[in-house]
């Protein structure tokens, strides 16, 4: 019967009176086969009757499509009868389409352009439901490489493993394995003319290839190793027929859990030195690698579990770049694998300097705003990395990484990311694109959003993949007709006509102002230690340097502007107000959610189809309106706190009270649109995410869970007012803060001494170290003598046993001068909350003479035997508290004569 049916169907199409089109082209060329499959499945939709040739018919009336590569010989061998000018196609990827009576001949500058003429051909049948009368174009793309990536990572760590170790298997990525996802997503990259893949994963090579000298290190069964090498062939071919190269991410120092157990190492360690076998088992990883997958690129990060520039270099050139040589060797290349340096927590310039003499094809990459989206005027130190590395004259990868800010609300702003792929070109040097998903990074390939059934990210965030790769193509498109094409594409999605498809875009940009304008105004970090949707305790809008802002972020990512308190400081002295200021932002957030919400519930009523998923764009519309609403009430209040501190006026504080309850109740509103519609505000839900609030163990992730401590900070807020207005002199009498109950430990170093932590001990043993003041929590406590040269030469190590759980106190110098170990950062350091000493606990807690003052950081550590290794600088370790005790974090207040006290003692 199903035989019959064929019969019957090819007896039907040949003799229907449908229009006949003969496409000619290579079939031995992959992409060139792949775009003809492309035309002839809209041809067929549309009903054409198609056939197949690889050369061009000698004659007959019917419609011929010519596809090729210029100067290949099958182009040459059917096109010798027409009058070509391809001159000016010279770009790769670039194509011309022209039509020659009944003829329509697609050129390609190389094969993926003959691939992209096809789709644009497949574009423009689909929207006007035939093949064009006469067509004559010509394009190429701006940027060289534009790529996607997805994380071969999870939302929690694996049991038993710490930060990026997630092995290649069924169980913890089930979709890894799913052929018709992956040819969906490679279809979205190639209906978007994306040409890269990345694969984004610690430590990769331990699922993908064997090693006779490191048998053991293997970690996946070998039924799985299986899957992985048919998965990454299956990858590999389909990706390629499309024009895409993959390219394998990994992260450094990491190995293999079973070769760390081997030897008793961890897995990954910021201050283990280079050992002689970690080396050498990474050079072989490479080299099996780069011989078993000759067409995958690898994309290298330095960052995060290497502890100095000096070993970055000595590592890139002396172990990596070796291992690809080796591969290369073995398959007898004389070719460069393309190989990508990651900028993240390294010198890259300098990195570069020594690379580039030893290995020629490299590329850079760069994060472009960091780990957000806030602007498009970037500019200040960061920018600078951008403009060495572009200067090399090599290919500079501008990276739109993670998107802190916009996690899990629809973003998708046209005008908005337009002008930010311009400011890559004119700005940073950049000529190539590399894109993280939308939102959900680390619980990919799935969405926030609450469903029956889980929603794919590239089904939802359509518009952020299409409008990116756009701009990448071409950034310089007319403002006024793109306003038309996406008009255009919202009305056909959602079934509506021109003016509702207006009105959409309107509420996407709109909107798409609102995260980015809040986050470089007002946040601690653009890194993922900030979940910005969840909003920001007023402690850290009136003392954002007890949460320890990122060095750089505010004078790069963003425009020139005032901070929270320089503003207060400002408007106290009635100076004049420099470039975007708080108030202006406010004000601008909360007119872009109004009108955001008024254009997206005007749509409404003229959409036909996709109702359910317009509904939900209409409740991030609504979602991002209450944000803002709410988060201007905050700062509003936050000003008027900071007001208080110059003028000791409680009326500044009365006045505070109202906003401080109307941003309650805008954060109910969020809470009620958010409680039935998501899962999560941030996919990555662990001790890494710390703003507005510790992420550890995955709670603290919903709206619903902070309103509670935002209800807490409004009732602390008025307590202490009470108080305040109830004492004599207008101050409250502090509580007595006692010492910490100390702990014993049996020290395992050779030669150790201490000192105690006490006014006039000289910690260095020199006058300028000596303790001045000490905050009274501290005053017990015995500290480990150390020498100060020993320090900044090899680092801090500190070896010992506890019988029961305790907490290292560590002081670290408020500087950023690099003979002072710089604080732990989870924006260069993933693994840097491993012993919860992320936050600081007692800001401004000590004075030295001469030295910058100190803050106290905690490490907790198990009974057992432990050791602490620390990096490169002079640090403070002064000594062990009891880890089951309660302290209370706080600022003490030990400031610079002149600076101002920090007020955020209100909000607790």
């Amino acid at each position: 019967m199903k035989y019959l049916s064929l019969l019957f169907l090819c007896f039907y199409v040949s003799n229907s009176t449908a229009q006949k089109v003969t496409i000619v082209s290579d079939a031995k060329a992959p992409r060139i086969q792949f775009g003809t499959e492309k035309l002839a499945a809209i041809l067929s939709e549309k009903g054409y009757s198609v056939t197949f040739s690889n050369r061009i018919p000698k004659r007959g009336n019917d419609k011929i499509i010519v596809i090729g590569e210029k100067g290949s010989a099958n182009w040459k061998q059917n096109t010798a009868k027409f009058r070509i000018d391809d001159s000016k196609l010279t770009k790769k990827e670039g194509f011309q389409i022209n039509t020659q009576k009944q003829t329509v001949l697609i050129e390609g500058m190389d094969a993926s352009g003959a691939l992209y003429g096809a789709m644009e051909l497949v574009g423009r049948i689909k929207s006007s439901g035939k093949i064009p009368a006469e067509i004559n174009i010509q394009d190429s793309p701006e940027m060289v490489l534009r790529g996607s990536c997805i994380g071969m990572q999870k939302t929690t760590y694996l049991e038993g493993r710490d930060v990026y170790e997630y092995p290649y298997t069924p169980e913890t990525f089930p979709w890894f394995y799913d052929k018709k996802l992956w040819k969906e997503y490679l279809d979205m990259m190639v209906d978007n003319r994306l040409n890269s893949l990345y694969l984004w994963n610690g430590h990769p090579f331990a699922s993908l290839v064997k090693l006779k000298d490191y048998p053991f290190a293997l970690e996946v069964s070998e039924e799985t190793f299986k899957k992985n090498e048919e998965i990454y062939k299956f990858l590999t071919e389909e990706a390629n027929k499309r024009g895409i190269w993959v390219i394998q991410m990994f992260y450094n120092i990491i190995v293999s859990k079973p070769f760390a157990e081997h030897y008793k190492i961890k897995t990954q360690d910021r201050s283990r030195p280079i050992t002689p076998e970690i080396a050498d088992y990474t050079q072989k990883s490479i080299a099996a690698f780069i011989e078993k997958y000759p067409n995958v690129g690898l994309l290298v990060c330095l960052g995060e579990a290497i502890n100095t520039v000096e070993e970055d270099v000595e590592w890139f050139t002396k172990t990596i770049i070796p291992g690809v040589k080796d591969g290369m060797k073995t398959l007898g290349r004389t070719d460069e694998p393309p190989i990508i340096l990651r900028a993240h927590d390294t010198d890259a310039p300098m990195v570069m300097s020594k690379s580039l003499p030893l290995y020629k094809n490299l590329y850079t990459m760069h994060k472009y705003n960091g780990e957000s989206l806030t602007t498009y005027t970037p500019r200040g130190p960061w920018g600078e990395i951008h403009k060495k590395l572009s200067s090399l004259n090599s290919i500079h990868i501008s990276n739109v990484h993670i998107l802190a800010n916009l996690e899990p609300f629809r973003y998708g702003s046209p005008d908005f990311i337009q002008k930010t792929v311009k400011a890559m070109h004119s700005e940073h040097g950049a000529n190539a694109l590399h894109l993280y998903p939308q939102s959900s990074y680390w619980d990919w390939p799935y969405t926030a959003d609450k469903t029956d059934k889980r929603l794919l990210e590239i089904d939802r965030d359509w518009i952020w993949y299409k409008a990116w790769s756009r701009y990448a193509w071409d950034s310089k498109r007319d403002r006024g007709q793109e306003i038309q094409f996406w008009d255009k594409q919202l009305a056909d999605k959602f079934g509506t006509d021109l003016e509702a498809g207006t009105n959409i875009l309107k509420a996407y940009e709109e909107a798409g102002e609102i995260a980015p304008k809040t986050l470089r105004r007002f946040g601690i970090t653009e890194g993922n230690r900030q979940t910005l949707l969840l909003g920001m305790f007023e402690s850290q809008l009136v003392n954002p340097a007890k949460w320890r802002v990122y060095p750089g972020f505010h004078e790069s990512c963003g425009p020139v502007g005032e901070l929270l308190l320089e503003y207060a400081k400002k408007e106290w002295n009635h100076e004049a107000h420099v470039g975007e200021t708080p108030v202006q932002i406010i004000s601008e957030i909360t007119q872009h959610g109004k009108l955001a919400v008024a254009a997206i519930d005007k749509a409404e009523a003229k959409v036909t189809q996709d109702k359910e998923e317009f509904l939900r764009l209409k409740n991030d519309m609504h979602c991002y309106k209450a944000f803002a609403d709410f988060f201007s009430e905050k700062v509003k209040a936050a000003l008027l706190v900071l007001r208080y501190s110059y003028s000791n006026d409680i009326a500044d504080l009365d006045k505070a009270i109202p906003h401080l309850e109307k941003s309650i109740e805008y954060y109910q509103e969020l809470v009620n649109l958010t409680k039935d519609s998501y899962l999560y505000a941030n996919s990555m839900q662990t001790a890494q995410r710390r703003i507005p609030i510790g992420g550890d163990d995955g709670n603290n992730k919903t709206w619903a869970e902070l309103l509670p401590h935002y209800d807490r900070e409004l009732v602390n807020f008025k307590r202490n007012l009470v108080l305040l207005k109830s004492s004599k002199d207008g101050k409250i009498e502090k509580k007595e803060v006692k010492a910490w109950k100390t702990a014993e430990v049996t020290l395992l170093n050779a030669t150790t001494a201490s000192y105690a932590v006490k006014n006039g001990t000289k910690v260095y043993g020199t006058p300028i170290s000596e303790i001045v003041k000490v905050a009274p929590e501290l005053q017990n406590l015995k500290g480990i003598a150390l020498d100060e040269t020993m320090q900044n030469e090899k680092g801090t190590q500190l070896k010992f046993k506890n019988s029961k759980a305790v907490k290292l106190v560590v002081g670290y110098f408020n500087s950023d001068q690099k003979r002072f170990l710089l604080p732990p950062s989870l924006e260069t350091d993933a693994a840097g909350n491993a012993y919860g000493q992320a936050e600081v606990i007692l800001a401004s807690a000590m004075n030295l003479k001469e030295l910058p003052r100190v803050n106290i950081h905690t490490y907790t550590f198990q009974p057992g035997e432990n050791e602490l290794n620390l990096g490169k600088g002079r640090v403070l370790i002064l000594g062990f508290i009891d880890a089951n005790q309660t302290i209370s974090p706080r600022d003490v207040g030990f400031i610079d004569e002149g600076e101002k006290g920090a007020v955020d003692w209100l909000f607790y």
